[in-house]
């Protein structure tokens, strides 16, 4: 996509550069007849230069942006008193007199702000002044800017200036071109405009934004404004952004010699007038999504548009096969967004575009013509962004006839193909991530002789190993190939892409170590190698990679210590060895990196003290140390980093007086210290925070006293688990912004309090009082938009007031353990978005709710251990993501519920323990209870014969999830919350004659527990077939006949229980392998 941006933009610098351009052709030729024993330059003027040049920083290269085909330099690098001015980077001068008439620091890193006084205003001789794609750091343009009267070429385009547009600015009365472009924070008011556009007579090139949404005063141009006076102009490129949108003037039309038009941010229809720019080169509206078009005008214009070369438009349009698009002969770029339209399919016509050089088209669908491969002067083809489909032929033809094609990016497109052969070796860039592409990478497939960037990623049928690569390829730049099948080790010819800047091999299948060879990608800025099988040492020749900025190895199986390899890697800016196994002290060279900004080494075995030694993490803003073995004392460097944002040392064994450990730093908006051996009492200084948005103390020794009275003014999450408390600390009063609450496994016993209950925190959304020693009964909330409610283990009694039907927001309601009685409050089964209900152990009575009886994303319902009476509600019907139903240990007097193998989601189904009577029937549809793995019956006084063809239907018991990969998967229900984003079900069952508590269930604890019945005849054979069967109970019934052999196959079974029935012959030997 990056070709298509050669439009206005290009021919606007191109413009801009000109004039310097030759004159820097002059100078040059002017050098090899000077005796260079003198400077040319004004030593005045020299040294005003030098002054602009001292008063800017360099900011980092990695966030300048330029022109695609330009790099960001910093030009002033060469200026020094030792060389004529007028050999520096960037200057021009006259030739004649030496005075500076030109100066061109566009993309040169500069960060700063320009003063009023600047020497820059003393270069009285200034023709052009380019300073685009700078960082002006938000400020102003400064009004002495109107002191260069001889200007003629002014940019400060994507510079980053706000404020207003100085009034002075329309004192540069012989402008011919001003480009302000793209310099959102401007504000421009009509008075300014009008002045401007009056004075600037000989203007041709205009590039404005017109209004931002701070702006006071956005500018609308009125029929008789004096742009449209303005007749030399023939580039016109107007921003009218989102915020202040207006239709597009029809005055517009006055503009007779236009030759380049670009307007966005307006709406409304195009008017007529704009058809009269029969000049036109280039028509660009694709960010003006606002735009309406209708047939009439838009074929009058095309029609009108003979010269056309350039074209961008964002609205949805009817092509008829005659459309005067498709007579638009010198047209060589087209960009159509169809993506805030109805989605239509690309017209056939596109085919008799035979000049076409560069196509983007975007938010189509359907079927991509074959006509698109008769243009083979294409040089970009960009069709990312569409749901289409292109069958293998039209893309095998499309290859073989675009034989000068650099780009082609076909994100999204499902193209269902192999990787293909017949690509055109002028190709420098291709993506096809997410394309549906299958088959196995080859070695020719990267030796394409232009081949720069190339990206395969989220292709999950691609697999294989990466090839060997035989030969060096010294151009290739950017590879991604994450997300696909790709496996087996990294090969030693991956350090043959000497040239790589970017390697990310993400979330595939490599496994082994990583090569030696690495350290030759010296010119590699990111290496993302996270969530593979990567295993052994990380390698000591990654020092030689200098300009790595992003090393990502997050979720391998990495062991050993890591090495102190870091000190040479001083670009470095973000580091992730988390989810591995490294061992050994934390390694003291990381301290050495200076443009460190991102630092997680969670989740290994690390151990030892943090070193105590300054660190150099001047720029640090994130380290997560969490989940390891560190221990000692927390070294005050951690705290006096001057930008620090997040700090993660919880789950590690830290120690010391938590007021001496923590200190103020302003900048702190996350602290997690959870799971140490603080001590002390709470740290005053915290309140010195200001700007602390999280704070987690849990699970320390660390003494609150919940009477003191201080106040966070920022804090959203505050987890103090496990920290002795007494009562509810009382500085939650002054909290305002709550949104996370974790005050479980306390000693807070008594009431919850009318203050707390009462607090307005419309904000709050998780709530966790657990695992204390609440008492009476449950409060009325005002807590609107709680998502999150976890009071189990507690002594709360007393009836559900319909009021907690209130928070019409919650995702989770956990009330289990605790002594509520009478009924169930219906509308507790209809909340449309509660996912988790969980209300085991308590005294409810009556009938259960209506579960589903409306819309609901009900996945869990857990409420064994009541005295709930009555059937089983058959709006049960309606719960279909339902995975976990627990009706267990109650009185519900009922018959074998078989209209429950309907829903397709559920896995548990536990009904022990009540008064279930009857047989067991099989529902009538054709797959009954696909899904379950667990199936309790047991202690009822069900009868009848054992039902062959219901156990014939547990399709989840037959193949197991994970059986293949020996991973073990564990069941949970997806939330859609923010904060906890899945809920692990937990189950009681009877193993080998205990009752025991699984606080998570894997899926392979498939279980059948039908004991203490009353079911006679004999076991059906269909129980064979359940291969993943993990547990199996009969015992207490009245089965008989012989114990089949087959029994034996069960391969999986762990735990069998056929005593007490009426068995007779012999034990199968088959069941003692």
């Amino acid at each position: 996509s990056c070709y298509l941006l050669k439009t206005n933009k290009q021919k606007m610098g191109r413009f801009f550069f000109f004039y310097s351009f030759l004159c820097f052709v002059l100078l040059i030729s002017g050098c090899f007849s000077s005796s260079f024993e003198h400077h040319l330059c004004s030593p005045t003027e020299a040294s005003a230069l030098l002054q602009f040049k001292q008063s800017f920083q360099n900011m980092p290269e990695e966030y300048c942006s330029c022109w695609w085909d330009q790099d960001c330099f910093p030009k002033t690098m060469s200026w020094n008193e030792s060389r004529d001015c007028c050999t520096w980077d960037g200057v021009t001068c006259d030739l004649l007199n030496g005075h500076v008439i030109g100066l061109d620091l566009s993309c040169n890193l500069l960060r700063g702000s320009i003063h009023p006084n600047s020497s820059l205003f003393q270069l009285h001789h200034l023709h052009t002044l380019n300073l685009a794609f700078n960082d002006f750091y938000a400020s102003s343009i400064p009004h002495n800017i109107g002191q260069l009267m001889n200007l003629r070429h002014l940019n400060l385009s994507e510079s980053r200036f706000s404020g207003k547009i100085p009034t002075e600015i329309s004192n540069l009365s012989n402008l011919v071109s001003l480009d302000l472009s793209y310099s959102f924070g401007l504000e421009l008011d009509e008075r300014t405009f009008e002045t401007m556009l009056h004075n600037f007579t000989n203007l041709e090139l205009l590039a404005l934004p017109l209004g931002d949404i701070s702006s006071p005063i956005p500018v609308s141009i009125h029929p008789n404004s004096s742009l449209f006076q303005l007749h030399h102009l023939h580039t016109l490129n107007l921003d009218n952004n989102y915020f202040n949108p207006s239709s597009i003037p029809n005055g517009i039309g006055r503009l007779r010699n236009l030759r380049h038009l670009k307007l966005s941010g307006f709406y409304g229809k195009i008017p007529t007038e704009i058809s009269y720019l029969s000049n036109l080169v280039s028509l660009d509206l694709s960010y003006a999504y606002g735009l309406e078009v209708d047939e009439r005008t838009f074929e009058t214009m095309l029609h009108n548009f003979t010269n056309l070369e350039l074209l961008a438009l964002p609205f949805d349009v009817s092509f008829h096969p005659n459309s005067s698009l498709f007579q638009l002969h010198h047209l060589h770029t087209l960009n159509l967004d169809n993506s805030y339209s109805n989605p239509s399919s690309i017209p056939n016509g596109i085919g008799r575009l035979r000049n076409l050089r560069h196509l983007k088209l975007s938010g189509f669908d359907g079927k991509i013509p074959t006509e698109i491969s008769y243009l083979s002067n294409l040089v970009s083809l960009d069709l990312s962004g569409n749901e289409c489909e292109l069958d293998e032929r039209t893309f095998e033809t499309m290859l073989h006839n675009f034989t000068n094609l650099e780009l082609l990016s076909l994100y999204g497109v499902n193209i269902s193909s192999s990787i293909p052969v017949n690509i055109s070796s002028s190709l420098r860039y291709l993506d096809l991530r997410d394309t549906n592409l299958r088959g196995v990478l080859k070695e020719n497939f990267f030796l394409l002789p232009n081949l720069e960037r190339i990206y395969l990623g989220s292709n999950d049928l691609l697999k294989g190993v990466f090839p060997k690569i035989h030969r060096s390829n010294t151009l290739l730049m950017e590879l991604d190939i994450s997300h696909t099948g790709i496996s087996g080790a990294l090969p030693d010819s991956i350090g043959a892409f000497s040239s790589l800047n970017i390697l990310n091999l993400r979330e595939c299948q490599f496994s082994g170590s990583i090569p030696d060879s690495i350290g030759n990608l010296t010119q590699i800025m990111e290496l993302i190698l996270s969530n593979n099988h990567f295993t052994g040492h990380i390698p000591s020749t990654i020092s030689k990679l200098k300009h790595l900025t992003n090393l990502d190895l997050y979720h391998n199986s990495f062991s050993g210590e890591i090495p102190n390899v870091f000190s040479n890697l001083q670009e470095l800016r973000y580091l992730y060895l988390s989810n591995n196994s490294f061992i050994g002290p934390f390694p003291a060279s990381i301290l050495s990196l200076t443009q460190l900004y991102s630092l997680d080494l969670s989740s290994n075995s690390l151990s030892g003290p943090l070193p105590s030694n300054q660190s150099m993490l001047q720029k640090l803003n994130f380290v997560d140390l969490s989940y390891n073995s560190l221990n000692g004392t927390i070294p005050s460097w951690v705290f006096s980093l001057p930008l620090l944002s997040s700090v993660s040392l919880q789950h590690n064994r830290f120690r010391g007086l938590a007021d001496e450990v923590i200190k103020t730093n302003p900048t702190l908006k996350e602290l997690h210290l959870s799971n140490n051996q603080l001590s002390g009492s709470f740290p005053q200084s915290l309140v010195n925070l200001t700007n602390l948005e999280t704070l987690g103390i849990s699970s320390n020794n660390i003494t609150i006293d919940e009477g003191m009275n201080i106040t966070f003014l920022s804090l959203s999450s505050l987890f103090l688990s496990s920290c002795e408390l007494k009562d509810f600390p009382h500085f939650l009063r002054n909290v305002k912004t709550l949104v996370y609450l974790d005050i479980s496994n306390n000693k807070i016993c008594g009431q919850i309090p009318n203050w707390f209950s009462g607090m307005r925190w419309d904000s709050l959304q998780f709530l966790n009082l657990s695992h204390n020693s609440l008492t009476g009964h449950l409060p009325q909330f005002r807590y609107d938009n709680l998502q999150y409610l976890d009071l189990k283990f507690n002594y709360l009694q007393g009836p559900l007031a319909l009021s907690i039907c209130n928070m019409r927001k919650l995702i989770l309601l956990d009330l289990s353990h605790n002594y509520f009685s009478d009924s169930v409050p219906h509308c507790l089964g209809s909340m449309a978005r509660l996912t988790v209900l969980d209300l085991r152990k308590n005294n409810f009575t009556g009938s259960l709710p209506p579960f589903c009886a409306q819309s609901t994303s009900l996945s869990t319902i857990v409420v064994n251990g009541n005295r709930f009476e009555g059937p089983v509600p058959v709006s049960l019907l309606n719960c279909n993501g339902l995975q976990v139903l627990d009706v267990g240990n109650s009185a519900i007097n009922d018959t074998f519920p078989a209209w429950l193998g309907t829903l397709q989601e559920l896995q548990v189904l536990i009904l022990k323990s009540n008064k279930f009577h009857g047989p067991i029937s099989t529902c009538q549809t054709k797959f009954c209870f696909p899904k379950l793995r667990i199936f309790d019956l047991s202690r009822n006084d069900f009868s009848g014969s054992l039902p062959a063809k219901v156990f014939g239907n547990f399709k989840a018991m037959i193949k197991l999830d994970g059986q293949d990969t020996g991973n073990i998967k564990y069941m949970e229900s997806v939330l859609n919350s923010p904060f906890v984003t899945s809920y692990e079900d937990s189950v009681s069952l009877v193993i080998k004659g205990q009752d025991i508590e699984l606080q998570r269930i894997s899926t392979i604890t498939t279980t059948i527990d039908l004991s203490s019945n009353h079911f006679e005849g004999v076991i059906p054979k269909t129980l064979k077939d359940l291969r993943s069967l993990w547990l199996l109970n009969l015992s207490h019934n009245n089965l008989r006949g012989d114990i089949p052999m087959k029994l034996g196959q069960l391969n999986m079974l762990e735990a069998l229980d056929l005593s007490w029935n009426r068995f007779t012959g012999k034990i199968p030997q088959e069941l003692t392998r």
